[in-house]
């Protein structure tokens, strides 16, 4: 069994026990999640798609803050002096997924 859920603007293919890395969320290590707004869900071959979906996602937070690669922009223009150098780590937290239901 497997749900296509949406989370902070992003879809996300989730499966019971899976763990993966989500937008950051503003909650605590241990807290519970759930996510209502799903949008496939698939139970042993049949498909629910659109408003006939009522399942809800349930998750636990394992960490609340991980850091992303470090991403670098760069500028420079060539005899002129110029150069400008910008970087950024993005922020997610990561989550288990408890149950479909």
């Amino acid at each position: 069994m497997f749900a296509v859920v949406k989370i902070a603007g992003q879809q996300f293919r989730v499966q019971e026990g899976q763990s993966l890395y989500v937008p950051h969320l503003q909650s605590k290590s241990g807290d519970k999640v759930e996510f209502s707004e799903v949008l496939l869900v698939d139970n042993n071959g049949t498909l629910t798609t659109g408003a006939d979906v009522k399942a809800v996602v349930k998750a636990e937070v394992v960490s609340d803050l991980v850091k992303g690669d470090t991403v670098i922009a760069f500028k420079m223009k060539r005899r002129k002096g110029f150069r400008k150098k910008h970087g950024h780590r993005t922020h997610y937290t990561k989550i288990k997924i408890e149950s479909i239901a």
